[in-house]
């Protein structure tokens, strides 16, 4: 579990500003710091540099989805599982549309194998909680079983990129959640069985 004090939280959050306004060659430690009113030796002494900025928001992002996947597991399954895991995501990112940079960023995984670690963390969060809702689906008759419920999370989670993306380069206009939610009723009845 990360430990993070309200000053990194803040540090990540200005970075994520900076991050949506100026893309990943414009967060700079000198930049950040400016934007957060010190000096970046004070900058320094809560972060290595800018990698270790970047790992603390992919780190703080996994904790938050587990947790809130955690808490919809513990109450929901199958599709309706489902759509909570995809509401939870939405609201999430329509609240810090940041993160939605961070994430959905191809540039960032050319950074560092360490950030991809990270990236890839975010990936599996998602996949283990996604999985049980599909194969639930499947195994009730509510979703095909023509296709392989790995398959179906892949399609899923790459469908849900894509939608993230189109509205990051809308500069996040539109209602995000009436699109996703669109987005995922138009999935399921892909996936549904005739």
């Amino acid at each position: 579990m990360i430990e993070m004090t309200s000053r990194q939280f803040e540090i990540i959050e200005s970075a994520g500003k900076i991050l949506t306004h100026s893309g990943l060659s414009g967060l700079t430690t000198k930049k950040l710091a400016n934007e957060m009113g010190f000096s970046e030796a004070a900058l320094y002494r809560h972060f290595k540099g800018k990698e270790d900025i970047l790992v603390a928001m992919l780190s703080y992002l996994a904790q938050d989805m587990e947790t809130r996947f955690r808490a919809i597991d513990s109450q929901l399954s199958g599709v309706a599982l489902l759509r909570a895991i995809f509401d939870t995501q939405l609201d999430f990112f329509k609240a810090h549309p940041h993160f939605v940079v961070v994430v959905f960023a191809d540039s960032l995984m050319e950074e560092s194998d360490r950030i991809n670690q990270h990236i890839h963390k975010i990936m599996q969060v998602k996949r283990k909680h996604l999985l049980p809702s599909i194969i639930q689906a499947q195994e009730t008759g509510f979703c095909t079983t023509v296709i392989d419920a790995e398959e179906i999370v892949h399609i899923i989670m790459g469908s849900f990129r894509l939608r993230m993306y189109k509205w990051r380069l809308s500069n996040f206009q539109g209602d995000l959640r009436k699109i996703g939610n669109q987005q995922i009723e138009t999935l399921l009845q892909i996936l549904k069985t005739a």
